[in-house]
């Protein structure tokens, strides 16, 4: 891990790079795959099944009778779990239902506001080293709230053909309606040309690899949209000697362990704590059962210096985390001072990995700077707002005269005669 003191500010945009190829590196392979899904549907979907996961399928799509073989298998306390965070995931989301917007913005123009549901969304689910069964209630969920009515999985199978149980479990759990074993670049764009067995949606939610990020890019050229660009996970922690340096460094690990191309970074104004923690990740990192992953991660990051708060801050806006973490006495400084981060978590007492799973806030986040224009996925990311008018003849006199001058002054005549013809019958 490459330790930093005092970067030169010219520097900054270099030294935050994220390690990930460039969009070029990767677009062909994505154009390719989509364009042949495009003209051979699910014979194409099949072939990149076989390639990149190593299985032929009779069928991609999960029964009714596997689903029920998986809700057994999973643990008692596995599913208690589930079933807490699931709760705890509703109760925030719940909490964002906002209620029609009404004004009277003049007498007789009244302009409200309400929210539909996107009837139809994708959910990618990555699979993998590691199946993100979290990410389905974190997707699910919400989409349950909002009242989406086909609710669409799409995740990798593994060599033997399966979907992970606790994946299908919580599917069952969060009223997934179908669930499909396909994976990668060739699911995303399945959800986006549709198949005789995928079907094609309106949205895509959910994380993946940089091939799956610039494949959902890659579905809004079609008319799909999507959550947002989410990619390889990353995390900073802001820490200064009033934080415990084996939980910085359990917090740093614990993104690195999510893949090799993930990358974490602490900055801090103390150099005795970047020592103490980088001596506890050189401790911690021995005992990971996913050791080689975090360590490839762990060279991707950085211990950086710096002399003030004030610095501190500007340096993590400019980087704009997906997580950020504060562990610092003044914790109110960086909590009123972040603009750039998709998710914060503040004390010593709150690890990222809380957000992770079962808090209730989503995990599903903007990566590689994204957070400066993104949100991360809430309950707004499943509906839409339509905005709504309803103007009485008092109304029409009272704006009218408004519209035919703003119309006439742009040249569009028919604008103007619009209101003219209907003021001429009311008057």
């Amino acid at each position: 891990m490459k330790t930093l003191e005092n970067p030169n500010r010219t520097d900054w945009s270099e030294i935050l790079k994220r390690p990930t190829q460039t969009v070029e590196n990767i677009e062909t392979t994505v154009n390719q795959i989509f364009d042949d899904v495009k003209r051979n549907g699910d014979i194409a979907i099949s072939k990149y099944t076989e390639l990149f996961d190593g299985i032929s399928l009779a069928s991609n799509i999960v029964t009714e009778e596997e689903t029920s073989e998986a809700v057994n298998s999973v643990s008692k306390e596995l599913k208690t779990a589930i079933q807490v965070a699931k709760s705890n995931i509703e109760t925030f989301h719940k909490a964002q239902q906002t209620q029609k917007v009404e004004v009277e913005t003049m007498q007789g123009v009244l302009c409200w506001q309400e929210k539909r549901p996107i009837n139809k969304i994708g959910l990618y689910i990555p699979g993998g080293t590691a199946p993100l069964f979290s990410t389905v209630l974190m997707l699910a969920v919400p989409a349950q709230i909002a009242g989406c009515k086909e609710i669409i999985l799409c995740s990798p199978p593994n060599k033997n053909g399966k979907i992970a149980s606790e994946i299908l479990y919580a599917a069952q759990l969060c009223g997934v309606t179908k669930i499909i074993k396909v994976g990668g670049i060739q699911a995303i764009a399945g959800l986006t040309f549709g198949t005789q067995t995928i079907p094609q949606v309106y949205k895509i939610f959910g994380p993946g690899n940089q091939f799956v990020t610039v494949a959902k890019q890659l579905a809004t050229k079609f008319g799909v949209a999507i959550d947002m660009p989410a990619g390889p996970s990353e995390l900073l922690v802001v820490a200064d000697e009033s934080a415990n340096p084996a939980y910085v460094a359990s917090d740093l690990l614990s993104q690195a362990e999510h893949g090799s191309d993930s990358q974490v970074i602490l900055i801090s104004t103390s150099r005795k704590l970047i020592n103490e923690v980088k001596s506890e990740i050189d401790k911690q990192i021995k005992v990971l059962p996913r050791k080689g992953i975090a360590e490839k991660a762990i060279e991707n990051s950085k211990l950086i210096y710096v002399e003030t708060n004030q610095i501190a801050l500007e340096l993590i806006n400019e980087y704009a985390p997906e997580h950020f973490i504060i562990c610092c006495e003044d914790e109110a400084f960086f909590v009123n001072g972040i603009i750039n981060a998709g998710s914060v978590f503040i004390g010593n007492y709150t690890p990222e990995s809380a957000g992770d799973y079962a808090s209730g806030t989503n995990h599903t986040l903007p990566t590689n700077g994204f957070s400066k224009a993104y949100s991360g996925v809430n309950l707004d990311s499943f509906t839409k707002s339509i905005t709504f008018q309803k103007i009485t003849k008092a109304g029409l006199i009272n704006i009218g005269e408004t519209i035919e001058l703003m119309a006439e002054a742009e040249g569009l005549q028919a604008h103007k005669n619009a209101v003219t013809i209907r003021l001429k019958d009311i008057k």
